[in-house]
């Protein structure tokens, strides 16, 4: 369990880096960190990261993929943490 809890933790870091990182990209018109990479660590376990990572840096929060697709990966990874947790429980 303390495994999973260093990992969730690390990637959120990564993800709210990530947006902060791209969006200091943008202002300095470099190299930009892709949509897919942002989704990837979002997926990877990074969405409550990066979705804080979004309004904190003032970043993609007028992109609907990202208005709607973060919270809808947190919400889902929630939902999933939540039915596992559940389940794990229930067979001890």
């Amino acid at each position: 369990m303390k495994a999973v809890i260093l990992y969730l933790a690390a990637m959120n870091l990564a993800g709210f880096l990530l947006m902060g990182e791209d969006k200091r990209r943008a202002r300095r018109h470099l190299w930009r960190i892709s949509e897919k990479a942002l989704f990837c660590c979002a997926l990877l376990g990074g969405s409550a990261g990066a979705w804080a990572g979004m309004y904190v840096f003032r970043h993609k929060t007028k992109h609907w993929r990202f208005v709607i697709g973060m919270p809808f990966i947190l919400a889902a990874q929630v939902f999933l943490l939540l039915w596992l947790y559940r389940t794990y429980l229930y067979h001890l």
